[in-house]
């Protein structure tokens, strides 16, 4: 595996620890467990990092020399990635692999430059698309201007693409990806961790909206507190971002706090900062509503994880939360940047105790049935499947499993 920017190292605290850093640590981790070995490369940013860490059992991370030895943000990582090429080729030419699953577009570009002189297949999961990120951000998207133009050959070239959710399936197609490689593997969720069973973090007696983000403007947070306006008996809490003491000097932090203010809804709104992992189940519990309202959202881990914590979720009806939050059944769908829509769907669960209990036992079924890591590993296998021909025997019993479950 090949995680250029996102080591899965940084799950177990790390300052910049985000939704691919805990998809690679958990997909490495449930692979291993069906039988594979696995190493995951990603570039070394601290000169004090052993050449290789042992992750879990069967896990081993990898660190790649390609430019300084210092955390640099993941835009400035493209003209380095000729170097993390040659890193992974001359691992691969000294411990061959069976096969390469590249996560994100600079290191597929890295992946098929190693992988094409050692005749190696290779696997694909962009996380993200620059095409949808250039048509909701414009101006403000600070990806490098070639990425566009890579990820049309990634998309072209990869022996097997695995997207994350269907709508990543028609933009691929106009990217020029063969359909037929391509195979819809969702993220996972750690069930043992985010289970509706368990301690419960302290609340006020008002109705609690619990938003779990990082803190940009594409996330829909100002959304969330715009609607909080129209709800006047509801409070919202905000996980994400950097520290809590570091709120004061994060820009996005400031907009939404100077919002809340304007909007008079101040004493009603708290900015967590960061909240560990360990830490999100119960606080996802104390909450009566997920909102999850982004512009647009590859995948949404979030909201998996709260239906997994039994919470009814109102989620904007875009990318990879309109295949994981089934309107009716688990929450709700808004479209997205529509405040009034937003508080309305908010004000009706919030309204109907019985039917947000409902939707909340039917997200803990779903995401127990779909979202555990081991049967994402198991379909994540198959794809390999159809890449190589072989499995590991545990992995043939895992997918075999897989497609028996509801």
């Amino acid at each position: 595996m090949v995680s250029e920017h996102a080591s899965p190292l940084a799950t177990l605290g790390g300052v910049d620890a985000g939704g691919q850093n805990v998809h690679v640590a958990g997909l490495a981790a449930a692979l291993a467990r069906a039988g594979a070995e696995v190493v995951v490369h990603t570039r070394a940013d601290d000169p004090e990092l052993p050449a290789r860490v042992p992750l879990v059992d069967g896990v081993t991370v990898e660190h790649v020399a390609a430019g300084p030895a210092t955390p640099l943000p993941k835009d400035e990582l493209y003209p380095l990635m000729g170097q993390f090429a040659e890193g992974l080729g001359r691992s691969w030419a000294a411990r061959r692999p069976d096969l390469v699953h590249a996560h994100f577009w600079m290191s597929g570009k890295a992946a098929l430059a190693a992988a094409g002189p050692l005749g190696l297949p290779v696997a694909q999961t962009f996380h993200a698309l620059g095409v949808v990120k250039r048509r909701h951000q414009g101006d403000a998207d600070t990806s490098p201007p070639a990425r566009l133009r890579e990820e049309a050959r990634i998309a072209r070239r990869a022996d097997r693409i695995v997207a994350t959710c269907t709508d990543e399936v028609f933009e691929l197609a106009r990217l020029g990806a063969d359909p037929r490689r391509v195979s819809v593997v969702p993220c996972g969720v750690d069930l043992g961790r985010f289970r509706p069973d368990g301690p419960v973090a302290g609340r006020s007696g008002r109705p609690r909206l619990v938003v779990v983000s990082r803190l940009v403007p594409r996330k829909g947070i100002a959304d969330v507190v715009a609607a909080l306006a129209r709800l006047p008996l509801a409070e919202l809490v905000v996980a994400g971002g950097p520290a809590r003491d570091q709120l004061g000097d994060d820009p996005e932090a400031r907009r939404l706090l100077d919002l809340a203010g304007r909007l008079g809804v101040a004493d009603r709104v708290e900015l967590l900062g960061r909240v560990d992992q360990a830490e999100l189940p119960a606080l996802l519990r104390s909450a009566d509503v997920a909102v999850c309202a982004p512009w647009y959202e590859p995948f949404g881990m979030a909201a998996v994880e709260a239906m997994a914590c039994g919470l009814p979720v109102v989620a904007s009806a875009v990318g990879g939360q309109i295949d994981t939050v089934l309107d009716g059944v688990t929450g709700l769908h808004v479209p997205p940047r529509q405040p009034a829509a937003l508080a309305a769907a908010i004000a009706a669960v919030l309204a109907d105790p019985a039917g947000a209990a409902a939707f909340g036992r039917a997200g803990a079924r779903r995401a127990r049935r779909r979202y555990g890591w081991d049967r994402v590993a198991a379909s994540t296998l198959d794809a390999y499947a159809r890449m190589t021909g072989a499995l590991p025997a545990r992995a043939r019993r895992q997918r075999a499993w897989s497609r028996g479950a509801p």
